[in-house]
């Protein structure tokens, strides 16, 4: 009698630790269902963010060496000190910098369509400067400029543009100088584009400001030419 009811117990202790173990199993494939279901969901959202980044507006600094930077870090160029302003206020754009040292209008215009396969929200124009200092006749900057914002509006009637002033040395004489002035803010009217009436007002001509070629800003007069680009960029932010 006593060895029947210790078989007895000896089975139901056996059938529930089965039941257990299959209790265990059970809950152990669901934690794992739920931490792949956690994993997929999670690489479904990951591309999410991608996509976002990829909506960022775009604005595009086309210009010479003065956009690109040139003596100094990548970083510390006014296109990506505006990257940085536009960053710290939460702005969704992309800063692009397209400087080319010794860049002219004609090289400008040549390389543009290349430039503008790229979807472009605002459309810096930063040129002009290398023509003045070459004496390039006064009627081809002015062609050329009046090209580069034609094919720009052409590709996209709603990119913004943004025109650089830019004063030269009178080492090509007052008459040449005075004009090459004056070519900037009148094809900005003329076209009615934004203008940044001299990129390089409150630099040039400093010597602590410049390289010791006296022409390319330091790192701390990058940072006065994005005072200027900045007060004409940042009303056409939305």
């Amino acid at each position: 009698m006593i060895r029947s009811i210790n078989a007895d117990c000896m089975y139901k202790l056996l059938k529930f630790r089965y039941f257990f173990v299959l209790l265990l199993f059970i809950a152990c494939g669901e934690r794992t269902e739920k931490k792949a279901a956690q994993e997929e969901t999670t690489s479904k959202e990951k591309p999410l963010e991608k996509v976002s980044e990829s909506h960022k507006k775009v604005i595009l600094f086309f210009g010479n060496s003065l956009t690109a930077g040139y003596g100094l870090d990548t970083e510390e160029s006014f296109p990506a000190l505006v990257q940085d302003r536009l960053d710290s206020l939460g702005l969704g754009y992309t800063a692009v910098n397209s400087g080319l040292s010794g860049e002219t209008t004609t090289g400008g215009l040549n390389r543009l369509q290349w430039v503008l396969n790229q979807k472009v929200d605002i459309f810096v124009l930063e040129l002009g400067a290398n023509d003045g200092l070459r004496g390039i006749p006064l009627t081809e900057t002015r062609a050329n400029l009046q090209g580069i914002i034609d094919a720009v509006k052409e590709k996209n009637p709603k990119t913004q543009i943004v025109l650089a002033g830019m004063q030269i040395p009178p080492n090509m004489g007052q008459d040449y100088t005075k004009e090459f002035r004056t070519i900037f803010p009148e094809l900005a009217e003329e076209n009615e584009v934004d203008l940044i009436p001299f990129l390089l007002d409150g630099v040039a001509g400093i010597p602590e400001l410049n390289l010791p070629d006296g022409i390319h800003p330091t790192a701390e007069g990058q940072k006065i030419v994005t005072e200027n680009v900045w007060a004409v960029l940042s009303p056409l932010l939305k």
